[in-house]
């Protein structure tokens, strides 16, 4: 997930960073925004990882949220299919 993507969507990402690094505050969210560099740092700071352990915690869990939104794309994409088929097949049966 590139930076321009985790500032965009911060709003339903935040909820999620707090489930994973529960140590910040809101304040501290606020004050991240979306940025990576400002969440490294913090979860840096809260819970005394090195900078290099921080970044990976962060990348890790910018993966699996990338991961999941799409598997949650490609599920919606197989109800849309499967919403189609049961239209054609109503409309063939007219």
């Amino acid at each position: 997930m590139n930076t321009d993507i985790l500032e965009g969507q911060w709003k339903q990402l935040r909820g999620k960073v707090r489930e994973r690094w529960g140590e910040l505050t809101d304040d501290e969210l606020d004050q991240i925004a979306g940025k990576r560099d400002q969440l490294v740092g913090k979860v840096q700071e809260k819970y005394g990882y090195a900078r290099d352990e921080a970044e990976r915690q962060v990348d890790n869990f910018l993966a699996e949220v990338d991961s999941a939104a799409d598997e949650a794309g490609e599920a919606v994409g197989d109800a849309v299919d499967t919403a189609e088929d049961a239209v054609d097949d109503a409309t063939d049966d007219m």
